[in-house]
């Protein structure tokens, strides 16, 4: 006993912090490896978009309903991907690979850089593992959260190449590719690189030094991108601190504002010691500014300052800088380990349910008109993983579904003339847990063949003449009569 307290109160090896950042960041896939569908919010509509975009030459009923427009904008890094995976393995297979892979990818680049900048890998690099399953990742936000991780990549590539004189042009494709992926992730790169400069030497030319960086601007306006769709929103100082409380809200309340909490805490307490490092703490500081004054719309995209309060967090760990002893390094990821086991036991589960779910669309034809129908309490804590699960039937039947992100001019996925009326998402019904649903008078359902409803919520009246087809704890599925005649207008006296 002895021996073992004098080995846990001893410096740990490099070596040792390396491998043990290693294996967590592996271990990070877990949720995904679990569940036989990522139980994401958004997870279902982009799978949809997928289908559309590889397979819509290949079913007339795709062609009758959906368009899909490549366009050149900041927001294509699993869509390009897609491409050759979903050829070769099927859309399916390949959108739940693309998501195993991504936590792992971000937990390696969070080590990647902490090695960098230090030769070793140490508690703060473990606690930022915590941030790697945030709200954006439980969202669905996946071009956002393929291109944090290449952006911590290639910060660690910058540093690893100072004073190389190659390193400008190469930045420039590497700039360009990031923000491919998705423009806000090239931002966050954007940021690291001016702190690192900043650090370095305060004033005006750290801002020039990341001129590698400002391809992206130029591609941004020749194709008049991210110009519309800003603002903040109503209540906007009541949602900015819900944002923060919500910095890693998942399936356990309590534990994910513990989990904030004791974050913030700890990188506060190595501030007060002297223990953060400025080459990423500028960042972690300009982030967390920019989560506060960045609108909530922003270039046509929806919370996109939630999205950056993990990021800021993140890099917070990542500047802590601590010689701590053994017992330490091997404390700092219970948290991480605590949140991974709750999210991956809630995944099985949900996923299960939305397999019994999906097993009533062996009755539906393909090419139907599908009304979705989702309740979603507004007071939830966390993400609505069935969100868009009724786009489902795009990606099995080829059906006509509401609940795509599919508006024009802001999505490559849009509505033929055929479909008008599904205009998506339009599948949202907010009421709060244990109101009754009505859905006779859920208006997207007069076009359709065919009602699919989720949620927990009671329904107190069906559409006339629907028949139940198949039923869930959490899903109904409806053969819908003919169309109602409407009322004749009074037309007055």
């Amino acid at each position: 006993m002895p021996q073992a307290i004098a080995m846990l109160k001893r410096q740990p090896a490099p070596r040792e912090g390396l491998a043990l950042g290693l294996v967590l960041a592996l271990l990070a896939a877990l949720p995904v490896l679990v569940a036989v569908h990522p139980q994401q919010a958004d997870y279902a509509a982009h799978l949809a978009r997928y289908h559309v975009m590889l397979h819509g030459a290949d079913s007339a009923f795709l062609a009758r309903y959906y368009d899909f427009r490549w366009a050149l904008t900041g927001n294509l890094g699993v869509d390009l991907l897609m491409v050759p995976l979903g050829t070769l393995l099927g859309v399916e297979r390949a959108s739940w690979l693309i998501a195993l892979l991504l936590p792992p990818f971000t937990g390696l680049a969070i080590i990647s850089v902490e090695w960098t900048l230090r030769r070793k890998v140490g508690p703060g690099a473990l606690l930022a593992l915590t941030l790697v399953w945030s709200p954006a990742k439980l969202m669905g936000f996946a071009n956002f959260c393929l291109a944090l991780a290449p952006a911590l990549f290639a910060f660690a590539l910058w540093v690893r190449l100072e004073g190389k004189g190659w390193r400008a042009p190469l930045f420039i494709l590497i700039g360009a590719v990031v923000w491919l992926c998705h423009s806000a992730g090239w931002g966050v790169l954007g940021v690291m690189v001016f702190g690192y400069e900043w650090h370095r030497s305060k004033g005006w030319r750290a801002g020039l030094r990341t001129w590698p960086l400002w391809l992206p601007f130029a591609i941004t306006a020749a194709t008049l991108q991210g110009a519309s769709g800003n603002g903040y929103g109503d209540s906007v100082l009541a949602y900015k601190l819900s944002i923060w409380l919500k910095a890693l809200a998942d399936h356990h309340q309590g534990l994910d504002m513990l989990s904030v909490i004791a974050i913030v805490a700890v990188i506060a307490i190595a501030w007060r010691a002297g223990k953060l490092d400025g080459r990423l703490g500028w960042a972690a500081l300009f982030v967390a500014l920019l989560s506060l004054v960045l609108p909530r719309h922003f270039g046509g995209g929806d919370l996109a300052d939630l999205r950056l309060v993990p990021v800021g967090l993140l890099l917070g760990c990542l500047a802590i800088d601590l010689k701590a002893p053994r017992w330490v390094l091997y404390l700092a990821p219970v948290l991480f380990l605590a949140r991974l086991a709750v999210t991956s036991v809630a995944w099985h589960e949900e996923s299960a349910q939305l397999q019994s779910a999906l097993a009533g669309l062996e009755q539906i034809p393909e090419g139907a008109r599908v009304a979705g129908a989702v309740a979603l309490d507004p007071g939830q804590w966390g993400s609505h993983a069935l969100a868009h699960a009724p786009s489902y039937a795009t990606v099995y039947r080829d059906a006509l579904v509401n609940s795509h992100f599919a508006i024009a001019g802001v999505h490559m996925l849009r509505l033929r003339v055929a479909a008008e009326g599904f205009t998506g998402p339009s599948q949202t019904i907010m009421a709060k847990r244990g109101e009754t649903i009505d859905l006779a008078a859920f208006a997207p359902a007069r076009r359709a063949d065919y009602l699919w409803y989720f949620g927990t919520n009671p329904v107190s009246a069906l559409p006339p003449g629907a028949q139940v087809l198949h039923r869930t704890p959490a899903s109904l599925l409806l053969k819908l009569g003919p169309p109602q005649p409407r009322p004749a207008q009074s037309t007055g006296s």
